[in-house]
């Protein structure tokens, strides 16, 4: 039987073929080492300097730490703000952190505070547990002790600040990677092309086929290629194209590695024979990836 795929998770599949096609073109995913030896305990690498200074895009840190830990925990948030105040100190313009409020005043939540926990929880930060000595006696508590990274559509999560040890790594290192990401958008001189091949022939067998809102499918895909637009700073382009049937067509199919059908007339008439193909087609400087649109095993007008 055939098996159709639904519009709205043909969409999201297609969002995310065209997402890995703009990594793997932009080769965003490959960085060097980074040598970040200090020469004081106060100051920034040069590296750590000259990485933040090239942000083009706003770069924003959310932290999100708890207030009055026991030691040697209290020393950290403080020496993270100094840290972080560094980094911006080197780029204002694209470079911003702010410290969300997630500590209990005198026991009692603020609903600031509660919604800022519900934010980290939303990052995928969670509270961890640390030791305090009081009076000889062993306790322990809950601290949030983490940070998260926003650069344009991109998040990158800094988890388990427990120590200002490899810290200023850990920070370079994803702003980096992530900025690395986002020049690699910008710097694309020809836009990545985002087309949808349809045979209108597979009108006519659609229906036989169980398969529902293929007319649709020009508008709901550029639809999404236009939200994703937004956030890929526009370098996509979409195209719709309803190839001749001819001669080519099936040359055309091997070549774009699209779906091709061919099938006979009914017997009662109904149906006349007839081919096609179907597939979305992400291409950038002649290097291509085709989602199917259709997952088929058998067709029923095939017998």
């Amino acid at each position: 039987m055939p098996r159709p795929s639904r519009t709205a998770d043909l969409i999201k599949v297609g969002l995310y073929a065209i997402a890995v096609v703009l990594v793997n073109m932009a080769a965003m995913t490959l960085f060097a080492r980074i040598d970040l030896t200090r020469g004081q305990a106060l100051s920034l690498s040069e590296e750590s300097r000259r990485v933040v200074a090239t942000l083009s895009e706003p770069l924003t840190i959310d932290v999100f730490f708890s207030r009055n830990l026991p030691p040697p925990y209290n020393a950290v948030e403080q020496a993270l703000r100094d840290l972080l105040e560094e980094y911006a100190q080197h780029n204002s313009r694209f470079f911003s952190y702010r410290f969300r409020d997630v500590s209990a005043e005198d026991g009692d939540m603020t609903a600031e505070a509660r919604e800022n926990q519900k934010l980290a929880a939303a990052f995928g930060i969670h509270p961890v547990q640390v030791q305090a000595v009081e009076k000889d006696e062993v306790k322990f508590q809950r601290a949030y002790m983490s940070l998260v990274i926003i650069h344009g559509d991109l998040i990158e999560q800094v988890a388990n600040i427990t120590t200002v040890d490899g810290l200023e790594y850990r920070l370079t290192t994803a702003i980096r990677k992530m900025n690395h990401k986002i020049s690699a958008l910008l710097r694309l001189t020809e836009k990545v092309q985002v087309r949808l091949v349809i045979s209108s022939a597979l009108k006519a067998v659609a229906p036989l086929m169980g398969l529902k809102g293929m007319a649709d499918l020009p508008a709901e895909v550029e639809a999404a290629v236009n939200a994703l637009n937004a956030k890929t700073y526009g370098k996509l382009a979409f195209s719709f194209v309803d190839p001749p049937d001819d001669a080519k067509l099936e040359e055309l199919s091997q070549a774009d590695n699209l779906l091709f059908l061919n099938w006979p007339a009914s017997n009662d008439g109904r149906l006349q024979a007839g081919r096609g193909v179907i597939g979305l087609v992400v291409e950038h400087r002649g290097r291509k990836i085709t989602l199917p649109l259709i997952d088929i095993v058998r067709l029923p007008i095939l017998g």
